[in-house]
Order: C-alpha cells, then structure tokens, then sequence
C-alpha cells in the first residue's frame, strides 16, 4: 500500500532532495518519451478540484477522484475512495485494477479543499505502478510520486495545500515546498504555463517563487551560451584545468544546492582536445559536447537544441 506523509509533518524547506527530483524527471521522460509527456499538457483545473460543504460527502470526493484520474490520463481506472482515521493523508491499495481502493484521512470530512491535493499524489502512485516506474528505496519512490505529479500537471494542489504560521503547519507530499515550486516551474517552463493564479495558500505562491528562481537558473549555467558573467569566468578556469598536463577530469561547481557539479571536463576518446558533460535544463539528462567554442547542442531525450558556448 503507498501511503502519503502525514498531514502534520514538519515542514522541511529548501532543496534537500534535488538530486533524486532531478532523475525523476530524467525517468519520467525516459518512460514516457518526449511525445508522452507532452501528452500532458492540461494541468488538473481549479474548476475540478473543488469540494465544498454543499457537495454530497461521497458523491464529491468520487467526483474529485475521477477528475485526478483524468488529469493523470488514466481512463481505465477508477478510485473507490473511503474515509477513516488515520495518520497519513491518504493511502492506496496497488492492485492489477482497474479499480483501486483509497483511504482518506477523516480530517477530510470536513477540511474538504485539500482533498484533490491528497488524492493527486495516490492517483500518480498508480499511473507511475501502471507504468512500471519505480526508484529502489521508499523515500526515494516517494519523491519520484511527488514529481510525477507535479510534472504532469496535479502537483500544483500538493503545493497549494502547504500552509504554514504561527499557529498551524500543513503539507503534503514528500518534497519540499521549494522543491514543489522547482518541478512546477520546470513544467510551466515546457508548456508555457503559469500556475501562480491558481494557488490559494500565500505560502504556497511565495515557496512557487523560489523554486523558480532556481529552475531559471539551469538555463543560465554555463556552458550554456546565456550564463552569465561571473559563470563563464568560474567556466573558463574550469575549461583551463581541464586541459593542463594532469589531463584528468575537472569539475565544475555552479552553486548547485544538489551539490553536484554543473559540468565536468575529460579528454575525448581520441586525446586530441577536450569534452565536457552537463545535465540539460530541461530534462536533467547528461549532455557531452566537444569543447570547441559556440555550438548548438539538441538533447537525445527531450529534444531540446540548447545555445553553448563551450
């Protein structure tokens, strides 16, 4: 059974798990191929995810489920959905289908805004089960769910639930708010879409923002040709090192909060000049280019064609 986290967990922030969301991404484009993501290009509207007290408390929340059904693209399944008490926020049984069994928390029977959020995260466990993805470790699978959905267009509502002051603290999903934010903008960056309208939680907006702060950053790293001036300066020394007499490979670190490095250098195979490997921005897939100044670079996996000055 995949459990969501508890609805009052503490709140963690920045970009701890910034790798792992990373190759989340890779993944899910690895799976579904550029066309398959693309195939998601309508977020799960605000219109859908709404449950108040004057909906009928089951009707509604089936109604809710098939609306993150839809917005996940799959058809064929259907949410039973229940409520009782309970730690998690929600909980689904992973069967062969097509129909799957969800717990939702009681609190539900009345906090009703929230309701989409939860059952997004378990309707993504599904499509990702359904597709055979999966990370080896738990937390890792979890965080892999989390940016599936946010990805593909549900993720928006986990974020949307994080609110946080003096006297109370709420979120759902395994990732940061940041991290939220991060893969949103990452989404909204493909499909040319904003989501900042739809957020309700003046929290959740401010957390979007700094995710995007660092999502437009990966498109001005070196050695992509829009970095900027103390990046290509941090790059040259970088490329210099790279090519003096150890000849080994040389790293290069762009204030990563993965901490990872942004590039690395390494001699091409025929030892005639230099080489160097970063991860696109778009994909986070790992891109080798001859080091031979301005070039176009395109991505074998999301096809992207990236200006470099390498």
């Amino acid at each position: 059974m995949a459990k969501n986290r508890g609805l009052d967990s503490p709140v963690e922030h920045g970009f701890p798990h910034l790798a792992i969301v990373r190759a989340s991404i890779t993944a899910l484009f690895r799976r579904l191929s550029v066309d398959g993501i693309r195939a998601y290009d309508t977020s799960f509207s605000p219109a859908d995810a709404a449950f108040d007290a004057s909906d009928d408390l089951h009707l509604g929340a089936q109604r809710v489920a098939a609306a993150a059904v839809r917005a996940l693209r799959l058809p064929d399944a259907r949410m039973v959905v229940s409520f009782r008490a309970m730690e998690q926020a929600a909980a689904v049984e992973l069967a062969a289908g097509p129909e799957y069994f969800v717990e939702v928390n009681d609190r539900f029977r009345t906090h009703r805004r929230d309701l989409a959020a939860a059952l997004a995260h378990e309707v993504a466990h599904v499509l990702l089960h359904r597709l055979d993805l999966r990370f080896p470790g738990t937390a890792e699978n979890e965080i892999l769910t989390d940016t599936a959905a946010a990805y593909l267009g549900a993720g928006w509502l986990l974020l949307d639930a994080y609110r946080e002051d003096a006297l109370t603290h709420q979120r759902f999903g395994y990732l940061t708010p940041e991290e939220f934010g991060y893969v949103l903008a990452k989404r909204a960056a493909l499909f040319g879409e904003d989501p900042a309208p739809w957020f309700t939680s003046p929290q959740a907006y401010e957390a979007y923002v700094r995710g995007r702060a660092l999502a437009e950053r990966d498109h001005r790293r070196a050695p992509l040709t829009a970095a900027g001036p103390l990046a290509r300066r941090r790059y040259a020394r970088a490329r210099r090192a790279g090519a003096g007499p150890t000849g080994g490979p040389t790293d290069g670190s762009a204030g990563d909060p993965a901490g990872g490095p942004a590039y690395r250098f390494e001699p091409e195979a025929a030892g005639a000049g230099l080489r160097v490997s970063f991860p696109c921005p778009v994909c986070a897939q790992q891109l080798r280019v001859p080091v031979r100044g301005r070039l176009r670079a395109r991505c074998g996996l999301c096809l992207t064609v990236l200006d470099c000055t390498t």
